[in-house]
């Protein structure tokens, strides 16, 4: 019988803890702790857990914990009993050393009533033999030993960026962890749980905050008082939900006070939440003058090197106002307030002295230095990148067709300028600015608008879910660029495998397949590979980017909700062009909806497999007099009929419509099978026959592969 049920809760407070891996390392200790004691017995299905993670502190608290888990029954297999009963039934030497080691060696001198209390001996089946089994009656584990086995556990599995080794109180005992451990609190209901962690024995005593704690030391009383006893005494909010959501409704509040609207990035929340343990907004401003430089640059730095919330107006331009969190409450802020302004200041007149000095020199004046910048040891400078990534724009452009006559010249100029920026002052101190600035410099130059969106965008997308180049420059530009990585990488055998991926090739495949989809551009990819191929002088390499390219494509469409049997029915045609391939989704999925879909389908495999089987080729026309069973001569009829309407449809671009079409020859290709030998013991006959199934497998598979289904 399990012992009543308690809360617990367990701290480890530590220095401060990396920002980056704070929520992480929060929700994976909690978890961990209660997988464990679930493991033990000590927690069960009705236990939840809570975590909390501050800057200084990682704790669990875990409801309904047992001080002493149920007792269980457990059973092993002794031996087979052949091996443990000699002939007359008797247990043998090798059964009596067996029991001796498990400590029940008195059982076998009560063979076949082998029972001591709780202790049984017993025959059951294993398999298709016999053998012998020991029951045992396994006593709970006790929250003392269960909790420091369980802790242990929780702590090792910690996903620790890196460790820091450091010495214990003892002066000589080196550990390791993401920071040193200062103290652990274990607490079941209000009672102190002996365990030890990095050299520290545990007990009820914590810190609140570095400078606002009421009480310091903090004690609790209560493992269920955790969260209220350190926010009123300690000045500490412990979960990192709430302060996060805190923060988050302080800072639209005090922007709404300036009519302004804070700039919105849950990558900086989450790190100023694992950067304060008492939030308190602020509002600073900088002067006005250094709006002048590009809002990229501003917002950058106040966020990567500040962690400042940037304001925008409602138009969403930058405004000279930003927000601060600190992380601490004062009567007068004031002070704060002017150290924060004081902080950013130099931040923001270095951002506008490299703007201003970049701007004396043009970006075509820097191309020459492009050809000193190693781009990799093996596919030479950036000066020679320039050149291939121009040559294969030069090649997309031109198969833009009726896009327009400048495109092509536009999007050359622009691959042309496009890494002039990494020999920019700005670049060189924020390299997330690359391409943003070159198209900021650009302008400044008197390049066309479209020159310079195109630098700006070329990078894009460069993440998931990332905005596409807004122009058909920049669509060029990145197609090419991103081209020219996956060629070259692949033809020097730096290709992803398995989870490793240096270069990001895939993102770079991702982001070539959503140019392609999302714009519908008409552009053939065999095309745009043997382009990207000839840039590096051969045509070798390109099978391999297209076969990777098609990776990355069945992967985007399952992301977008269709079917695996829908995308490989679309993708397995191998379309060269990729625009319409949403549109033939579509129509795939309407199709299943049919009630002639699932016959036809098995239909199409059926013939599938019958012309991959025939060793003669299949003739091209089918031979209308030929054509002896009505069943036969009803299939060419219904072909003759539905098939061109199908096919107009089809070049229409109306894919659902001519897939629906195709319904109609469900009747009459049902009749085929069920009346028709393809295999006829003439060849005429059977030539014939199979003539008429490539035409049937032609008109239904131009849209998608429907056996696939």
């Amino acid at each position: 019988m399990t012992s009543p049920a308690q809360s617990l809760l367990v701290e480890l407070l530590v220095e401060e803890l990396p920002p980056k891996a704070l929520k992480r390392l929060g929700s994976v200790f909690a978890q961990g702790l209660l997988d464990a004691l679930k493991a033990r017995g000590l927690a069960g299905e009705h236990s939840a857990v809570s975590g909390f993670a501050t800057p200084r502190r990682l704790a669990a608290h875990v409801s309904a914990v047992h001080a002493v888990a149920a007792d269980q029954e457990a059973t092993r297999k002794v031996m087979p009993l052949s091996v443990a009963l000699d002939a007359a039934g008797k247990p043998t030497n090798a059964l009596r050393k067996a029991l001796a080691k498990l400590g029940h060696e008195a059982l076998a001198d009560r063979w076949p009533d082998a029972v001591d209390g709780p202790t049984r001996l017993y025959e059951d089946a294993d398999g298709k033999a016999r053998a012998l089994f020991l029951r045992t009656l396994v006593h709970g584990a006790t929250l003392g030993a269960g909790l420091q086995a369980a802790l242990d556990e929780a702590i090792a599995a910690l996903p620790i960026p890196k460790l820091m080794t450091y010495q214990l109180a003892d002066g000589w005992t080196n550990v390791q962890f993401v920071r040193p451990v200062h103290g652990v609190v274990a607490l079941h209901g209000a009672d102190v749980v002996p365990v030890r962690a990095f050299g520290l024995q545990a007990g009820r005593d914590t810190l609140g905050h570095r400078f606002e704690a009421k009480v310091e030391p903090l004690r609790l009383q209560h493992a269920d008082h955790y969260a209220q006893q350190l926010e009123q005494q300690g000045a500490v909010m412990a979960g990192f939900a709430h302060r996060r959501a805190e923060i988050a409704r302080q800072l639209q509040h005090a922007a709404a006070a300036l009519e302004l609207k804070p700039i919105d990035d849950d990558a900086l929340l989450d790190e100023v939440t694992a950067l304060v343990e008492r939030p308190n907004v602020l509002v600073c401003e900088f002067e006005p003058e250094f709006l002048a430089v590009p809002p990229e640059c501003l917002i950058l730095t106040m966020k990567a090197n500040q962690k400042y919330f940037p304001l925008l107006d409602g138009a969403g331009a930058l405004t000279h106002r930003f927000l601060v969190v600190s992380n601490i409450r004062p009567d007068d802020a004031s002070a704060v307030i002017r150290g924060n302004e004081r902080v950013v200041r130099p931040r923001l007149a270095d951002a506008k002295f490299f703007f201003d000095q970049d701007r004396r020199r043009t970006l075509e004046s820097r191309l020459p230095g492009l050809d000193k910048v190693v781009y990799h040891a093996k596919l030479g400078s950036m000066g020679d990148r320039v050149r291939r990534v121009r040559a294969i724009a030069r090649a997309i452009g031109e198969q833009f067709g009726a896009a327009g006559a400048a495109l092509p010249g536009e999007a050359d100029r622009a691959a042309q300028l496009a890494k002039a920026d990494l020999l920019t002052d700005m670049v060189g101190e924020f390299p997330e600015l690359q391409g943003v600035m070159g198209g900021a410099y650009a302008r400044h130059d008197g390049e066309p608008e479209a020159v310079a969106l195109a630098i700006e965008d070329h990078y894009k997308p460069r993440f998931a879910g990332d905005a596409l180049p807004r122009n058909d420059a920049g669509l060029v530009v990145a197609l090419a660029d991103k081209l020219e990585t996956l060629t070259g990488l692949f033809g020097i055998g730096q290709a992803p495998s398995g989870d490793k991926d240096p270069f990001a090739l895939r993102r770079h495949a991702l982001g070539v397949v959503r140019m392609l989809v999302e714009r519908e551009l008409p552009l053939a990819v065999p095309a745009l590979a043997a382009a990207a191929a000839r840039a590096f002088g051969s045509a070798q390499g390109a099978d391999a980017v297209i076969a990777f390219l098609y990776d990355r494509l069945v992967g985007y469409l399952r992301e977008l909700g269709y079917s695996a049997q829908e995308v490989d029915a679309v993708v397995s045609l191998r379309p060269p062009s990729w625009a319409r391939l949403p549109a033939r989704l579509a129509a795939v999925k309407a199709f299943s909806a049919l009630p002639e879909s699932a016959s036809l389908a098995a239909a199409n495999k059926r013939i599938a497999n019958i012309l991959k089987k025939s060793d003669a080729a299949v003739a091209s026309r089918v031979d209308g007099a030929r054509l002896v069973e009505p069943a036969e001569r009803a299939l060419n009829g219904a072909l003759a009929d539905v098939t061109p309407r199908a096919d107009a449809l089809f070049e229409r671009g109306d894919f659902t419509a001519s897939l629906r079409e195709l319904a109609a020859l469900k009747v009459p290709v049902d009749a085929f099978f069920d009346q028709v030998m393809v295999n006829a013991d003439d060849p005429l006959l059977r030539a014939n026959r199979l003539a008429l199934l490539s035409r049937l497998h032609q008109s239904m598979n131009r849209v998608a592969d429907l056996s696939r289904l």
